[in-house]
């Protein structure tokens, strides 16, 4: 009798690991390369990108759930490649790009070896953070509603089925869109004279030397780390203590840190601890507590795999018919941007400087070659500065 037991303890958290790395990978890679082709990236570089990215922080998983005993679980920053959407190229073009994302990495590792900056960081304000977040994921999130005038027999399918399957199994209702659109780029691709170059399919990583710029550095570094901060690291250690475990802050910091820095010398933006996909290998469904870090296990193993098809992702990308890509990244933020509007706006005395925050940010502003998220963080702070008093103490919360 202990056997069948023992057998059901491990397949709960496999399965858990499954369903965490399929979840995660294809609700969120069309904004990744959205967000990596907005700062100048190739179609090559862009699955180097998404190939460094994947691969990266499948491995750091593994190695995190192995030595903490914990289902911890890394991704990419979503919110973070939808700020590059927004912000476009700078000065110094994708090398520069590339310098920002080795910066972050080394912001990210500072912010966890060193205490101060850790706290300076989590110190700005969550409703102006928030604010920003949500003007910046305002434009990716109008792209359905845009496309469905650009190309609507594409298009509407894949919002008929996102909304179907947000009505019955919620959970996989992006990963459904993104079948739906695979069917109607491949109906697109066989009914026209398009071409598919097979070599493109197999993944390969594109090393670029980095630069800097001043551009690249206010306009994508600093905003990128704080919106990484903000909606990603310190949620997710919020989700773990929810779930009864105490991430270690400095590591995961730290881990994350170096990682980003090594992916991004190959076009990958930033790695964070999972936020939303961090319930499923850390919930009940993920079998005993004992157990479930086998979930975070299996999921790096999983997201390795799926690694493997960034190639033919971006091929198919390419040949997709316009906006198809960008709706089904859209329909994937939705529920990040109704988070960010509730969390700006549900703080009345500091809704103000929310707003300003948010409607600099979605202005798509540009001044000095800085993108409007940089704007976004000044404008929000500068009004909060001069219109709002701020409690004393208040901080956007512990994550040590």
């Amino acid at each position: 009798m202990p056997e069948p037991a023992d057998d059901r303890s491990l397949q709960r958290p496999v399965v858990a690991g499954v369903v965490t790395a399929l979840v995660g990978f294809t609700s969120s890679f069309a904004v990744v390369l959205s967000g990596l082709r907005a700062v100048g990236a190739s179609p090559e570089q862009a699955a180097s990108g998404l190939f460094a990215l994947t691969v990266v922080f499948g491995l750091l998983m593994i190695g995190l759930a192995l030595w903490t005993r914990m289902p911890v679980t890394l991704a990419w920053s979503t919110p973070g490649a939808a700020l590059l959407v927004s912000t476009g190229t700078v000065g110094g073009g994708w090398p520069a790009a590339v310098g920002a994302f080795v910066l972050i990495g080394v912001l990210l590792a500072l912010t966890g070896a060193l205490g101060w900056l850790g706290r300076a960081a989590r110190a700005i304000p969550a409703p102006i953070a928030q604010g920003m977040l949500a003007g910046i994921l305002l434009e990716l999130c109008l792209a359905p509603v845009e496309a469905v005038a650009v190309a609507p027999w594409s298009v509407l399918p894949v919002i008929v089925v996102w909304l179907l399957a947000t009505r019955w199994i919620p959970r996989w209702a992006v990963p459904l869109a993104l079948v739906a659109a695979l069917v109607s780029i491949g109906v697109s691709i066989a009914t026209s004279d398009t071409t598919v170059d097979r070599a493109s399919l197999v993944p390969q990583l594109t090393f670029t030397s980095p630069t800097l710029s001043v551009a690249a550095v206010v306009g994508i570094a600093i905003p990128l780390a704080i919106v990484t901060l903000a909606s990603q690291n310190i949620p997710g250690v919020a989700i773990m203590r929810g779930f009864g475990y105490d991430v270690p802050w400095r590591a995961s910091m730290l881990t994350t840190g170096a990682g980003t820095s090594a992916a991004g010398l190959f076009g990958g933006h930033a790695i964070n601890l999972a936020a939303l996909s961090a319930a499923l290998a850390a919930g009940d469904e993920a079998g005993p507590r004992d157990r479930r870090w086998i979930a975070a296990v299996t999921a790096g193993g999983g997201y390795l795999l799926l690694a493997l098809t960034s190639g033919a992702l971006v091929t198919l990308s390419e040949a997709a018919p316009a906006g198809i890509v960008e709706t089904v990244a859209g329909l994937a933020l939705l529920a990040t941007f109704a988070a960010a509007i509730l969390a700006a706006l549900s703080d009345a005395d500091h809704r103000t400087s929310a707003v300003v925050a948010f409607v600099v940010a979605a202005s798509g502003l540009r001044l000095a070659g800085v993108g409007a998220a940089f704007w976004a963080l000044v404008a929000g702070l500068a009004t909060r500065l001069l219109l709002e008093s701020p409690t004393r103490g208040e901080t956007r919360g512990e994550a040590d």
